[in-house]
């Protein structure tokens, strides 16, 4: 009786493939995360009171900072770890609006929220009590939040048909036959779109606004920015991005030294706060195309799809100030229809987890209910109310089953 043959480790590469495809599959990372959020970047910095120029140094400086942490980490760790700008957090900032303060307090809780970044890597404490909010009521209140902004595409079919359409069109099309480059292709529809909007128009851009520069801005503090606009954007960096994002390079096999990450994006927010950056953090779903076998067999090279991915966000952010002038010049409807085709999937993902417990259904509903509202009271956004609604109802609700 012969001895069975063992099989090859599972991360040994049956054929070592070229250095180049790790190189790929960075810069695919990077050109899909950016091409498929910038649009929601732009829009929340927008509604914080920044202007173009301030939206543009926004977008280079998260650009930069996410790209050199990108860099670091994968490079000291030897992993494929990727780092990305909060988009669940710029649709916070869309949400929640111009805050008591404007756009210097906006600033301000950009740094606070690189803060409690940094806070959650040297005292574990902070971590534990942000895990101990119930996910399906921090994703309602994530829901909630998106929901305005998955509406655009709707209400801009109806408001400009002929410059949403064809963006809708396009995406359906790459949703059915390259779903990974969908939202990337109603970009380059919308571009289209405002290509055609410019000549039949007569509309001009001044080529000196093409220029990337930094534009900083000194922070103020106000209570309403830090409780309303500060906290919910650490919450959902913390909840939609950084524990999904561990989660997935775990599934590939890889475990991220969790203090050093929160320590490197904690210092890469506070750099980047006063130029215009809201938040950095741990890639979640991009981070995938460059830990998974496609971006190399080998696992132990596929950091070098890391280091790709970061140096082409360093690249792309050259051209941040391109994008901004072509958002000024775009029709109104058109630019926050990308904008929502680009959460279509976080808000279903978000929806999934808030109702997917039966006896957490109805905390979830009240969060989601009160952040999609929109409200404000003393001048704290719904975010945060509707956090605070969700724990009331879930603690009476089980306050009573105890009792029985």
């Amino acid at each position: 009786m012969t001895a069975p043959e063992s099989a090859p480790a599972p991360t040994e590469p049956t054929g070592r493939a070229p250095l180049s495809r790790p190189i790929v599959a960075g810069i695919v990372t990077a050109l899909v995360g950016v091409t498929s959020s910038f649009a929601v970047v732009l829009t929340g910095l927008d509604a914080v009171g920044a202007t173009p120029a301030q939206a543009a140094s926004g977008l280079l400086v998260l650009c930069l900072t996410m790209g050199a942490s990108a860099i670091l980490l994968a490079w000291r760790y030897r992993m494929p770890i990727t780092v990305a700008w909060s988009t669940p957090g710029a649709a916070v900032l869309a949400a929640t609006g111009s805050v008591e303060g404007g756009w210097p307090a906006a600033v301000g809780a950009f740094l606070v929220t690189a803060g409690l970044i940094l806070l959650t890597a040297l005292w574990p404490q902070l971590g534990r009590l942000i895990a101990r909010i119930p996910p399906s009521i921090a994703q309602a209140m994530l829901a909630g939040v998106l929901l305005p902004l998955c509406l655009a595409p709707v209400t801009g079919i109806v408001a400009d048909p002929w410059g949403v359409v064809p963006v809708v069109i396009v995406w359906l099309i790459g949703v059915r036959f390259a779903p990974r480059w969908a939202v990337p292709l109603a970009f380059v529809a919308a571009a289209v779109v405002v290509g055609v909007h410019v000549v039949t128009t007569g509309a001009s851009i001044d080529p000196g606004v093409l220029i990337p520069r930094l534009e900083f801005t000194a922070p103020a503090l106000t209570l309403g920015a830090v409780v309303g606009l500060a906290l919910p954007l650490f919450l959902v960096t913390m909840a939609s991005q950084n524990v999904p994002g561990v989660a997935i390079m775990r599934s590939f096999g890889y475990e991220v030294p969790w203090r050093p990450a929160m320590l490197v994006t904690g210092v890469g927010t506070a750099l980047g706060a006063t130029a215009g950056g809201h938040a950095i953090n741990l890639a979640a779903i991009s981070a995938a195309l460059a830990a998974a076998p496609d971006a190399d067999p080998d696992a132990k090279r596929r950091w070098v799809a890391g280091v790709s991915t970061g140096a082409s966000g360093i690249v792309l952010g050259g051209l941040s100030a391109a994008l901004v002038a072509l958002v000024v010049v775009a029709p109104d409807a058109v630019i926050p229809a990308v904008a929502g085709i680009a959460l279509f999937g976080a808000f279903g993902s978000a929806v999934q987890q808030a109702i997917d417990d039966p006896g957490e259904r109805l905390p979830a509903v009240v969060t989601f209910l009160v952040a999609a509202s929109g409200v404000a009271i003393a001048g704290v956004s719904a975010a945060f109310w509707a956090l605070v609604a969700g724990l009331v109802v879930r603690e009476v609700l089980h306050l009573g089953r105890r009792r029985r």
